[in-house]
């Protein structure tokens, strides 16, 4: 099998000839794994990483306003500044373009993004050139994620309870456009798109970052429409939600995602045994390797068991499991923990 074949055999519940990997990393980690091959190194080869390919379109629209160095402004007006932590440089939001929003009319008045300010044409031809030995991700569809990016992590969580009418009309507005804007990708990519992130983050590290009730009346539905428009063209949905979302994870189930990420199963109610039992007729889980503490703090025999811990249980049907870290790998990380990772996987993972 190539990596494509065993990347959705595994999605779709088949049996791959191994388990598949996959890897998320911030820079830094990047770099040293290029100092440790060499800089001509293709690291995923050297590592046997399957992954997953990306493409998405061409941004034409307005220019966007000039910043310094150290910052950054998106298509949404966001801006962020480059904070150095000592252990890593981390992009973090200094500006959130709603913040001061307190009426529907201030978010009429907001300059939502048009799918008119993207160019679709070349996407085609870029998700043909990956889709024989890769499997295509295109894509990304998380209301609460931008409810933050647009009103900060405070206000996001208040305004449910504070602001209904106000954040209802927030979510459909954003709602209409990630639908309208994702609609244009799949059809320049039809049958050769095979996933989308319709994603977010409702964990925290002990429970939901809110009650299931507000997830239901106000995210829910709009996780609804992206789904069905990514199922509408054949396209699994991939769903990344950190923490302890044990409470709200039968309604993404109901909802229709496939592929679940990142299996914090150290979190209450994301115990691996207990989500295999579960869900693994449903669900592939993607991730496992816990990014906290094994796999940055942990002895190479310590993160080789939890690669072999991870596919006993999490692919104990020897289908259904995408071995990688629970988030991206951190500066921090020992290159020989990452090393003995994928070399288990490699070894282990094999039917």
């Amino acid at each position: 099998m190539n990596a494509r074949e065993r990347m959705l055999a595994a999605i779709d519940h088949h049996r791959p000839d191994r388990v598949p990997t996959d890897i998320w990393a911030v820079p830094e980690v990047w770099a040293k794994l290029k100092d440790h091959f060499g800089p001509e190194a293709d690291i995923g080869q050297a590592l046997h990483i399957d992954g997953l390919a990306g493409v998405g379109p061409k941004y034409v629209g307005p220019p966007l306003p000039p910043t310094g160095a150290e910052e950054s402004i998106d298509i949404w007006s966001v801006r962020r500044r480059r904070v150095d932590y000592g252990t890593g440089v981390y992009e973090e939001m200094c500006q959130n373009p709603l913040a001061e929003a307190s009426s529907i009319d201030d978010l009429r008045r907001y300059n939502w993004p048009q799918e008119e300010w993207f160019d679709y044409s070349g996407m085609r031809a870029a998700a043909a050139a990956a889709h024989p030995n890769k499997a295509v991700m295109c894509g990304y569809m998380a209301p609460f994620t931008y409810h933050i990016y647009l009103r900060g992590l405070e206000a996001a969580l208040t305004d449910p309870l504070t602001q209904a009418e106000f954040t209802c009309w927030l979510l459909e507005r954003l709602g209409e456009f990630l639908c309208r804007h994702h609609r244009r990708m799949f059809q320049a990519c039809a049958g050769l798109i095979d996933l989308t992130q319709v994603t977010d983050d409702y964990g925290m590290q002990t429970g939901p970052l809110m009650s299931p009730a507000t997830f239901r009346r106000f995210y829910k539905p709009q996780l609804k429409r992206c789904i069905d428009l990514a199922h509408e063209f054949g396209i699994r949905v991939f769903h990344h939600d950190d923490g302890a979302i044990g409470e709200i994870l039968p309604d993404l189930v109901q909802l229709g995602i496939d592929v679940l990420n990142p299996i914090q199963w150290r979190c209450p109610g994301m115990e691996r045994r207990q989500l295999k039992r579960a869900y693994g007729q449903r669900l592939c889980f993607h991730g496992g390797m816990d990014n906290q503490r094994t796999v940055p703090f942990g002895s190479v025999e310590e993160v080789r068991k939890e690669v072999r811990d991870n596919i006993d249980i999490l692919a104990s049907d020897r289908t259904g499991y995408v071995l990688a870290p629970c988030h991206n790998l951190q500066a921090i990380t020992p290159v020989e923990n990452i090393i003995a990772m994928y070399d288990e996987a490699y070894r282990y993972g094999r039917t």
